[in-house]
């Protein structure tokens, strides 16, 4: 376990930016708010990565003094919290899915430190606030970008784990898949890991075996199988087109910053209290996105994504939520 006792090259990164100036001329200096970060993964993980990169910019920007931990075990999570909640920080951020009774537990015991975790249940007042990756939106347009695509009318899924925040991403995506394409038929597996790139490209060429020609990757190892077979793929949370020229069609995003930065704000004026900040990562707060590699999408399916777009944002259209664990067509 890496916590910020044990430096190396990022396992506790200290950032200190000082007092950031006020906006309006005339008011005085406000103290950055002291943020921790508990990550169960390398930072270098998509989920993981897209919180360190919105605190990172909070960081740059002086409205937070940043620390953080990686690959902090399940049964250390628990004494990491309390030691940065010990410190004197006023905001903890992580992801407690798994251990979610402890992290409540340790809140309670901090009443006056907020926290803010991604977590599958609720808020707790006065202090234990919840996020998730709501990126249903663009994954239901990366499935109309899939659906136009598919020539075999296969598409395979490789989930890491069947919970609700990866399911709902899922059913989207086919959902979206089956608007432009009712023939299309999918091949669904889950790796039960959430870093474990072999088996997800093992899974990933058993569908291909099966006749897949678009492949979701929701896990890392997805589209390097893709690559070497020579299919497409859809991505997942970060955009990774840049790793995998020519393969990946469509990517449904997640940005953090607006999640953070309204938990730094409320922190900072005091305001903070038991809420649930899923409704951030809807696209209308610019929580999630959609980017396409128009060059290797047809001009009229790009079209009719970006026609979609406009009526989820405007407001139109709204995505179907169903977190129940999808499953392979027959």
């Amino acid at each position: 376990m890496k916590t910020l006792k044990t430096v190396s090259r990022r396992v506790a990164l200290a950032m200190t930016v000082g007092f950031g100036l006020a906006a309006s001329a005339g008011m005085a200096a406000a103290e950055a708010v002291k943020v921790a970060a508990i990550y169960t993964l390398p930072v270098e993980q998509q989920w993981i990565s897209r919180i360190h990169k919105a605190l990172n910019a909070a960081a740059e920007r002086g409205d937070i003094e940043y620390v953080f931990s990686e690959n902090v075990a399940n049964t250390d999570y628990e004494r990491v919290m309390r030691e940065y909640a010990e410190q004197g920080k006023q905001l903890i951020v992580g992801e407690v899915f798994g251990l979610e009774r402890a992290a409540r537990k340790v809140a309670k015991d901090y009443p006056e430190t907020a926290f803010l975790m991604g977590s599958s249940f609720g808020a707790v007042a006065p202090n234990f606030s919840v996020f998730d990756n709501w990126i249903h939106e663009p994954s239901y347009l990366s499935g109309m970008v899939a659906g136009a695509a598919t020539e075999s009318n296969v598409i395979g899924m490789v989930g890491g784990y069947a919970i609700p925040e990866v399911n709902r991403l899922m059913h989207a995506f086919m959902d979206g898949a089956r608007e432009v394409n009712p023939e299309v038929k999918f091949i669904v597996n889950f790796i039960d890991s959430w870093y474990d790139p072999p088996k997800a490209k093992e899974s990933a060429f058993a569908m291909m075996d099966a006749g897949a020609d678009i492949m979701y990757a929701e896990r890392f190892g997805v589209s390097d199988a893709a690559v070497e077979r020579g299919v497409k793929a859809i991505g997942n949370v970060i955009d990774t087109s840049g790793d995998y020229p020519g393969t990946i069609l469509a990517s449904a995003l997640w940005h953090m910053e607006a999640t953070i930065d309204k938990a730094v704000a409320s922190v900072a004026s005091g305001s903070f209290e038991a809420s649930d900040y899923g409704q951030y990562s809807f696209m209308a707060y610019g929580g999630g996105s959609l980017v396409m590699d128009e060059a290797l999408i047809s001009a009229d399916v790009v079209e009719k994504v970006r026609a979609k777009e406009a009526d989820i944002l405007g407001g139109m259209f709204r995505v179907n939520v169903n977190d129940d664990r999808p499953v392979s067509d027959n």
